[in-house]
């Protein structure tokens, strides 16, 4: 255990190291019996340690550095609190201050072999001023070893405990941060599903209804205002089905990429009449969602484009797999265009660009000979 103080609370050790030595050093300055050499001397050992933990000790508590410093900052310690003992007896309350420094400077093991040796020191010094008395100082040090090696290892236990609690309640935070955005995620999907069902069972099926009842009134539409009626309305049909697939992708839902790919192409044709094919190439495999999402709609929006704005007679689609990427190209025969800028006043080509550089993709526009769209996303 490299620290039993955390940093928030390390000024409530430095008021504690405070007290601790300006009362040893007042009662060496009380004592009778020493002269005043021996009294500086204990009070300026009392002050080097002061100083130690000022300027070395009290960073490497904060850093909760159990290495070679802390280690020297420890043995510095004892040999202070040797001095001062060896020069006015009653320095030995300083024990108070060093055995925690121990405790909060090294790990356990290192701390408890110097707890015994600080206990040591007043033994030895007292042999050899009174060798007679050693009896009842080693029963003294015994003690005060017992005491120090038990505080300071049920001190230790229970900062572990603290930071095994503290991490644990880390870890919970960032679980119940996660579970929040995954229920926001839940949700948001959830809407998303519920506005795509509503358009399409309003929007969707009224234009429908709109464009069958015109036809069952006029099946050739030789009236021209209902044939422009029936083409808005279809038109807006397939607005409403874009809508509802850039809501939910629903379509990959019950069908792998490329059959929901051949589904759009399939319906274009009966919408459009326009011809089309879809060619997959390379291994078929299972993307990553939101990749198969924008190469759905980036599918869907290419049709609608050709229909809206091509004037074509045919489309082919592609879907290429190979092994770090894959590629959607949609190639029609109409009037063709140059770049995505020529449709920036729709939702189209820009849109698709967008998502693309959602997922990582590439999306590059063709305009000779018709047009060709092309969509490369790494996956």
């Amino acid at each position: 255990m490299s620290s039993t103080t955390s940093p928030p609370a390390l000024w409530l050790w430095d008021l504690y190291f405070a007290v601790v030595a300006v009362a040893v050093a007042a009662a060496i300055v009380m004592v009778d019996g020493y002269s005043i050499a021996l009294r500086a001397g204990a009070i300026a050992a009392i002050a080097a340690m002061a100083v130690l933990h000022a300027v070395a000790g009290r960073q490497l508590i904060r850093r909760e550095a159990a290495n070679t410093s802390a280690l020297v900052v420890c043995v510095a310690h004892l040999m202070l609190f040797a001095v001062a003992i060896a020069c006015v007896p009653v320095a030995t309350w300083l024990m108070f201050a060093v055995l925690p420094i121990f405790f909060m400077l090294v790990p356990l093991r290192r701390a408890i072999v110097l707890v015994v040796v600080a206990n040591v020191i007043p033994v030895l010094l007292e042999l050899r001023a009174d060798p007679g008395g050693i009896g009842i100082d080693l029963v003294i040090a015994a003690i005060s070893t017992g005491a120090g090696v038990c505080i300071g290892v049920w001190i230790t236990k229970i900062v572990e405990q603290s930071q095994e609690r503290a991490s644990l309640i880390a870890e919970l935070s960032e679980s119940r941060a996660e579970l929040a955005r995954l229920s926001h995620e839940a949700g948001v999907a959830a809407e998303r599903n519920r506005l795509a069902g509503e358009i399409h069972d309003t929007l969707a099926q009224g234009f429908t209804s709109i464009i069958t009842l015109i036809q069952a009134t006029d099946p050739e539409l030789k009236d021209e205002r209902l044939a422009l009626a029936v083409r808005t309305a279809r038109e807006n049909l397939a607005e409403s089905r874009a809508l509802v697939a850039a809501l939910s992708p629903a379509a990959l839902a019950s069908a792998s990429l490329p059959e929901a790919i051949r589904r759009q192409a399939a319906r274009f044709s009966e919408e459009a009449g326009v011809d089309s094919t879809v060619r997959v190439t390379g291994d078929v495999r299972e993307l990553p969602t939101a990749v198969e999402v924008v190469l759905l709609r980036a599918a869907q929006e290419a049709l609608t484009n050709v229909r809206r704005h091509a004037n074509a007679g045919s489309v082919s689609v592609v879907l290429a797999y190979s092994v770090d990427a894959v590629r959607l190209m949609v190639r029609d025969d109409g009037c063709g265009i140059s770049d995505i800028s020529e449709m920036s006043g729709g939702f189209g080509l820009p849109g698709m660009k967008a998502r693309a550089d959602q997922v990582g993709g590439t999306l590059t526009v063709h305009g000779s000979d018709g047009t060709t769209i092309e969509l490369e996303i790494p996956a």
